[in-house]
C-alpha cells in the first residue's frame, strides 16, 4: 500500500555530531538549548553541537546566549555541567541561501562521521537547507530532522515529502511532533497495553465517549503575526490532538518498534471520518483582532472543537470530542475516557437514575498522571453515592520527568525514530481536517477566561464536557 521509502528502519545510525539550524531563534532559546543542557546533565550529550544562524555571533556569544536560555527556564545552572555543555558548542554564521555557509559548515563537521541536521527554522526553508546540504555533499552519512508543521495541507505535505526525498530517504528523514516526545503521551500505550485492568475496557462495549482537551488560559501575546497565519486547528489539532487520538484508539502493535507502532497509528487514523463542519465550533476570543500583527478582520480560529467517529470494529459509534483554545478558563491538556453507565442503580436514589459514570483521566501536561473516578458510598441506607478519584501523580512518583524536547533531541542524536511522526499518519491527519481547513465564516466570539463559545458546550450532546481543574486531582 505504501512505497518502501515510507518505512524507516526501527533503529537508525547514532550521530557523531548535531547541527542545529536556527540556533538563535525562539524555539532554540525556549526549548532546544535548555533540553540539550538537561541531556548533558544526564550524561546523554556526548557529541559536539554546531549551531547555524544568520547572526553576527562567535562561539563565545553563543555560549552567553545558551546560559541565558537555560537560566530563563528557572533552572539553577550547574557550572560544571554548563562548562561541559558549552565546550561542545560552536557556531557557523551565514545565510541559508548561500552555499558558502555550508562550505564553512562542512569544515566544522569534518571528521565527525555521521551527522544529524536539525532544522529549527521556518518550513519554507526546509527544502532550501536540504538542497544546499546535497550540493555540498553534507547529505551523505547524515539525517535530516524537520520541525512541524509538515505542510499546511495534504497537497503541500505530499510536495514537501517529494522535495525532501530528493536529498534524504526515509531512513534519514525524521519529522518532529513534540507531543510524541512527551513522557505522559508515551505512557498512554503502556497504560493501555500493559494493564489487564484497562485493556479489555478499551472498546465500544464499555466506552461511552472520549474527550481530548488542550486548553490554555493565556492568549497569543506577541505572536500575533505567526498565529494569524496558522490558527488553532493547524497549530495543535491537526498534529498534537490527532496523534493523541491515534495512541488512545490504535490496536496493539505486533512488536515494540517505531514501524509497527506507526502502522497501527495509520490504520486507526485511516478509519477516522473527515471532520464535519456541522459538528464543528470555531471561536475567537474577544480582543484577538487588536493584537499586533493580527488582521483587523481576521477569521482565524483561536478556539476549535469538533466530534470525530472511527469506523472500525473497536470504536464504531463512540464519539471522540476534541477541543483546544487560547484565553480559556484554565491551562490543561487532558484526556477523559467516560465509561458506559451501569444498567441499574441499586444503591441510593431512584432506580431510574444512573450512577455517575466511571471516567479514566490522563493528564498530559503540568501535573502529569492518571486518575480513575470510581463510585462509592458510605455504609448508610439511602446515602447518595459519590465519585472519588484514585490515581497516580507521575512527578510525585518518579520525580522530574524528561521533557519532550529532551526525548526528541535524544532520539535525533541516537537514532531512535519512535518519538517522531510517521509520514502516512501525517497524511491521514491532513485528510481528516481537510473539510474544515480555511473556512471563511467568522468564528464565534467568546470572552477571555471562559470555556469558549457557548455553542461548544452543547457539542458532546447528550453528554457534557467533563470539567478540567488546574491540576489533575483538583
Amino acid at each position: 500500500m505504501f512505497p518502501s521509502t515510507m518505512f524507516p528502519s526501527s533503529t537508525l545510525e547514532p550521530a557523531d555530531a548535531l547541527v542545529l539550524y536556527g540556533i538563535s531563534g525562539d524555539l532554540a532559546r525556549k526549548m532546544l538549548l535548555p533540553a540539550l543542557y538537561q541531556l548533558c546533565t544526564a550524561g546523554r550529550l556526548n557529541v559536539p553541537v554546531v549551531g547555524v544562524a544568520a547572526v553576527g555571533w562567535d562561539d563565545e556569544a553563543l555560549r552567553v546566549h545558551a546560559r541565558e536560555a537555560v537560566a530563563a527556564t528557572g533552572t539553577t545552572v550547574d557550572e560544571d555541567v554548563f562548562d561541559r555543555f558549552t565546550a561542545s558548542l560552536s557556531i557557523v554564521t551565514g545565510d541559508f541561501a548561500d552555499d558558502a555557509t555550508f562550505e564553512r559548515l562542512k569544515d566544522a563537521v569534518s571528521g565527525h562521521g555521521f551527522v544529524t541536521h536539525y532544522l529549527a527554522v521556518p518550513p519554507h526553508l526546509f527544502t532550501t537547507v536540504a538542497a544546499a546540504l546535497a550540493r555540498t555533499g553534507l547529505n551523505r552519512d547524515a539525517r535530516l530532522v524537520v520541525e512541524k508543521p509538515f505542510g499546511h495541507d495534504g497537497a503541500s505535505a505530499h510536495a514537501l515529502q517529494a522535495d525532501l526525498s530528493r536529498y534524504f530517504d526515509d531512513n534519514h528523514l525524521l519529522r518532529v511532533d513534540h507531543f510524541l516526545g512527551n513522557a505522559a503521551v508515551q505512557s498512554l500505550m503502556v497504560a493501555r497495553f500493559a494493564n489487564t485492568l484497562l485493556a479489555p475496557l478499551w472498546h465500544r462495549a464499555y466506552v461511552d465517549n472520549v474527550q481530548i482537551s488542550l486548553v490554555e488560559d493565556f492568549d497569543v501575546a506577541d505572536r500575533g503575526s505567526f498565529y494569524d497565519t496558522v490558527g488553532c486547528l493547524r497549530d495543535v489539532v491537526q498534529n498534537h490532538l490527532l496523534q493523541v487520538l491515534a495512541l488512545l484508539a490504535m490496536d496493539p502493535p505486533s512488536a515494540a518498534n517505531a514501524v509497527t507502532q506507526g502502522l497501527e497509528k495509520w490504520r486507526v487514523l485511516h478509519a477516522v471520518r473527515p471532520m464535519d463542519p456541522a459538528v464543528t465550533v470555531r471561536g475567537q476570543y474577544r480582543g484577538y483582532q487588536d493584537v499586533a500583527g493580527v488582521q483587523p478582520d481576521s477569521t482565524t480560529d483561536t478556539y476549535f472543537a469538533t466530534t470525530l467517529y472511527i469506523d472500525n470494529w473497536r470504536w464504531a459509534g463512540v464519539p471522540f470530542h476534541l477541543r483546544s483554545g487560547k484565553a480559556l478558563a484554565v491551562t490543561a491538556t487532558e484526556v477523559v475516557v467516560e465509561l458506559r453507565p451501569t444498567p441499574l442503580r441499586l444503591s441510593g436514589g431512584s432506580e431510574q437514575e444512573e450512577h455517575p459514570p466511571n471516567v479514566v483521566r490522563f493528564r498530559i501536561d503540568g501535573d502529569t498522571g492518571i486518575r480513575t473516578d470510581l463510585v462509592v458510598r458510605k455504609a448508610q441506607k439511602d446515602v447518595e453515592p459519590v465519585r472519588v478519584p484514585v490515581g497516580v501523580d507521575y512527578s510525585s512518583l518518579f520525580g522530574r520527568l524528561e521533557q519532550p524536547y529532551e526525548t526528541i533531541l535524544g532520539g535525533a542524536i541516537n537514532g531512535d525514530p519512535e518519538p517522531f511522526a510517521f509520514y502516512p499518519a501525517i497524511l491521514e491527519c491532513w485528510r481528516i481536517v481537510e473539510p474544515v481547513l480555511d473556512l471563511t465564516d467568522a468564528p464565534l466570539v467568546y470572552e477571555p477566561g471562559s470555556w469558549g463559545p457557548p455553542a461548544a458546550a452543547r457539542l458532546p450532546s447528550p453528554a457534557v464536557w467533563h470539567p478540567l481543574g488546574p491540576t489533575l486531582f483538583d
